[in-house]
């Protein structure tokens, strides 16, 4: 079995979030038994901001036996088509995260639906890098990922 893990489950870890940092510890080590744990080339970027030096980043991945994998040019095609449709499909509405119901925020002042990306390219990357390149994602961002990759199994908290 490989599975990907999203920056967001790391970062639990590295930023110490009370909230998230056992459970995301619990999950990542659940995973590691049953095989490879691996991130993308993005993840890799997101977590760099966490530490002082590339040399770092590699003994934290070596310590927790990540291994980057980069994406293949189905994944970033892939990226690609989802993000489009997401795009056009959107429409003055915000989505949840944790559930992927839609909603509108309106402006107090001039009442015009308040209209803000939510989701960029990268994390359309990060979730076709886990289609193509592994058996399921570990994530705390599973609404978005269920609407818009139904296809990919998500993880984000142990079974």
């Amino acid at each position: 079995m490989i599975t990907s893990i999203d920056t967001n489950i790391l970062l639990d870890i590295l930023l110490v979030d009370n909230k998230f940092a056992l459970d995301s510890k619990n999950l990542i080590d659940f995973y590691n038994q049953k095989g490879q744990l691996i991130i993308c080339e993005l993840v890799y970027a997101e977590l760099s901001s966490q530490f002082p030096s590339d040399k770092e980043l590699s003994k934290f991945l070596n310590d927790t036996s990540i291994k980057l994998v980069y994406s293949n040019e189905k994944s970033l095609a892939l990226s690609g088509e989802r993000w489009k449709k997401y795009s056009r499909s959107r429409k003055n509405t915000h989505q949840c995260h944790s559930c992927g119901k839609k909603f509108s925020i309106h402006c107090p002042h001039c009442k015009h639906n308040v209209r803000v990306r939510q989701h960029i390219i990268s994390d359309f990357i990060i979730a076709a890098h886990a289609l193509n390149q592994a058996t399921l994602l570990l994530s705390r961002d599973r609404g978005f990922l269920k609407s818009c990759f139904s296809d990919l199994e998500v993880k984000g908290k142990l079974p």
